[in-house]
């Protein structure tokens, strides 16, 4: 080895010892930092990071210890990230999305961040690749940009009468605006007009899911019901709400297996090498009561492809 490699593999050993640092030793209680909102949208989801910690063997109050902090609103998430990172914790997990992430990166470049969901991580920049993140942030993807269309391919499916579809989100929220192009690219191809926002004089309407969203899913469903709107959403919670259809990945699976980042983090990893792992469970979801006040009849080819069909 010459003097140049000697040096240039040195000073990449530096570089990944205080991350490297990290692996696991006996005996010691870890602390995982977790950056959520207090008005967690389902117990399904709040749990499922502590069962794929056990899936890991990592048990509560024996081996590690959650530290935790909340903010509803997105500009509370920096004061919640930096009170989180002066906690002097091992890792930090979060499913507030992009905004959380960031939130977090802000506070530190050090500690490793696992994003439990994120819409589109590398077009908002928070990592390098899905292969290879770099830096300090991994965690799993929902590829939202992508289920845009085939969700509103299932709702002209659901509702065939449906020619004008509003386009109902959160314009402060990263990557949103990403779905509501490759919704619009959709319309096209079905030959429909959608409306962004604009909700008055709409067949239908499609609801695109953030924290704040989701936080307000009994509100926006109440909504698109009373205006007699058949509504489809991408997460289980606006089905719960009563939205005629819901299509998108299994969050709870998703927090669940986001477990093995951390895991593998406790045990040495670098976050910047652990790839972004994408959704493997999808639910379509279809709420007949919601059908039945909207005088609606779904297709019985949609309802044979549903996981659940809610009456």
């Amino acid at each position: 080895m010459d003097r140049r490699t000697f040096l240039g593999a040195l000073a990449g050993s530096l570089l990944a010892a205080p991350l490297a640092a990290r692996a696991q030793q006996a005996g010691k209680v870890y602390r995982i930092g977790v950056l959520g909102a207090s008005r967690s949208p389902s117990p399904a989801v709040a749990d499922a990071l502590g069962l794929g910690l056990l899936d890991h063997r990592w048990i509560e109050g024996e081996n590690f210890v959650f530290v935790k902090r909340e903010a509803d609103a997105l500009e509370g998430y920096p004061q919640a990230a930096a009170e989180l990172v002066a906690r002097r914790l091992d890792v930090i997990v979060t499913g507030l999305g992009e905004p959380g992430v960031e939130a977090l990166k802000h506070a530190t470049m050090a500690i490793p961040i696992v994003m439990q969901v994120s819409a589109d991580p590398v077009g908002s920049g928070l990592v390098a690749s899905l292969a290879r993140p770099g830096g300090n942030v991994t965690g799993m993807s929902i590829l939202a940009p992508e289920v845009a269309g085939k969700r509103l391919e299932l709702l002209e499916e659901a509702v065939p009468r449906a020619m004008r579809v509003a386009v109902l989100w959160n314009a402060t929220y990263p990557s949103k605006a990403v779905e509501v192009r490759n919704t619009e690219v959709a319309a096209r191809r079905l030959n429909v007009i959608v409306h962004s926002i604009e909700v008055r004089g709409s067949d239908a309407l499609v609801t695109l899911a953030d924290p704040l969203t989701i936080l307000s899913a009994q509100e926006i469903v109440r909504y698109a019901t009373a205006n007699r709107l058949p509504m489809i959403s991408e997460v289980r919670q606006f089905a719960d709400a009563g939205a005629l259809v819901t299509y998108g990945p299994n969050l709870a699976d998703l927090f669940r297996r986001a477990a093995g980042h951390v895991d593998r983090i406790l045990r040495g990893a670098l976050p910047g090498d652990l790839p972004v792992e994408q959704p493997t469970k999808f639910e379509l979801l279809i709420n007949l009561k919601t059908a039945k006040a909207l005088g609606l009849t779904i297709p019985p080819s949609l309802l044979q492809r549903a996981d659940q069909v809610i009456e």
